[in-house]
């Protein structure tokens, strides 16, 4: 372990003055990623990042003491407060985790024990990106891309909206706006575990293909479709169907053991990738256009993960829009919805430090 890999984001935000400073953490399937916030007018300001491979990790304690320990010893900075988003199912007191891809766990007890921190905050992972919706900017490129502003002419700003994302996972969060502290609060969400529904023969095939290969008997989930591990799925469905050419770019897909990435890199240039992305994007739009219904997230669908910022482009077609739309009495209502891209990298980390300064800061100005 690396113990000083450190990133900085901007050497004069290290020089300005904060009012308090909070540790942001963000423990995902593939890296575990942690920083420090300086916090100015109740709004997070990252100052420095530590990154990890999550699989290399057997405890949140070393990687949490060195960031501490850096940030005293280099800065001279002094944290109390953290909030972690991890991808797990969180204990309703906010004070422990059971991680979904790793073989750990964790508690704020042991944090507070082993370390100089006061209290730490435990949330779901997909609670810490809509947390960070409160603070993105909608004219901002690096942190959002709009694929349609939508046409709610009586636009309120506290209308619900929802968050998606697919990559290790598929997460989702309901975001419902608190009027009394004036911020967008999410509400976790289980969805990416629903059932996938089936639409015609070929989905069927498809759907008895995954679940062969995963050795799954329950219904089949959005999840193992919407994710990294669903695109290679999909892919050699497809391979075994013998639809489309072998090519050199296959070839090189078929001897891999990580087939997503080159998936995602060959879909304009090969009909097996071109078409795996197709669907992926089909049974995406279908996914959110049920979440958007469920919730009547009028406010707006954001789209995050790694697999919607490397591949922005397939979230704008026809054929993503007209599936978004396509709902029996309910398409005028569909039009209405905004739908945008989360494309900062950074966006779990800054969730996770404006949930801190919510949990320790706003909350605490707003009752005194």
């Amino acid at each position: 372990m690396n113990k000083y890999n450190v990133k900085i984001y901007n050497e004069e935000l290290l020089k300005k003055d904060y009012t308090s400073y909070v540790l942001g953490v963000d423990i995902g399937g593939t890296h575990t990623n942690l920083c420090i916030a300086g916090v100015k007018k109740l709004k997070p300001n990252l100052l420095f990042s530590f990154n990890y491979q999550t699989i290399d990790l057997k405890s949140i304690v070393p990687p949490v003491k060195s960031i501490l320990e850096y940030a005293k010893n280099n800065h001279g900075i002094q944290v109390d407060f953290a909030c972690i988003g991890a991808a797990g199912v969180v204990s309703p007191k906010n004070d422990h985790v059971f991680l979904t891809n790793a073989k750990w766990e964790l508690s704020s007890k042991e944090l507070t024990d082993e370390t100089f921190l006061k209290s730490v905050y435990i949330i779901n992972d997909f609670q810490a990106i809509g947390y960070a919706i409160n603070i993105l900017d909608i004219d901002n490129k690096n942190q959002l891309f709009q694929i349609r502003p939508g046409q709610n002419k009586s636009h309120n700003k506290k209308n619900t909206k929802v968050v998606i994302g697919a990559g290790t996972g598929l997460g989702k969060c309901i975001l419902t706006y608190d009027d009394y502290f004036n911020v967008y609060i999410p509400i976790s969400s289980e969805g990416g575990n629903t059932d996938f529904p089936i639409h015609n023969d070929f989905e069927k095939n498809l759907v008895d293909f995954v679940k062969k290969l995963r050795g799954i008997s329950q219904p089949l989930t959005y999840e193992e479709l919407l994710s990294g591990r669903g695109i290679k799925a999909i892919y050699e469905f497809i391979r075994k169907s013998n639809r489309f050419s072998q090519s050199n770019f296959t070839e090189e897909i078929d001897d891999t053991v990580e087939k997503t990435p080159l998936i995602s890199k060959y879909r304009d240039s090969d009909e097996t990738c071109k078409e795996t992305f197709r669907l992926f994007s089909l049974f995406f739009a279908r996914c959110a256009k049920n979440y958007v219904l469920d919730t009547l997230a009028i406010g707006g669908l954001y789209i995050a993960g790694g697999i919607a910022m490397k591949n922005k482009e397939i979230f704008s077609t026809k054929q993503f829009i007209s599936e978004f739309n396509n709902a029996y009495r309910y398409t005028d209502f569909l039009k209405k919805v905004p739908i945008n891209i989360i494309t900062d990298y950074d966006v779990s980390l800054l969730g996770s430090c404006y949930a801190a300064i919510y949990k320790y800061f706003i909350k605490k100005e707003e009752s005194d």
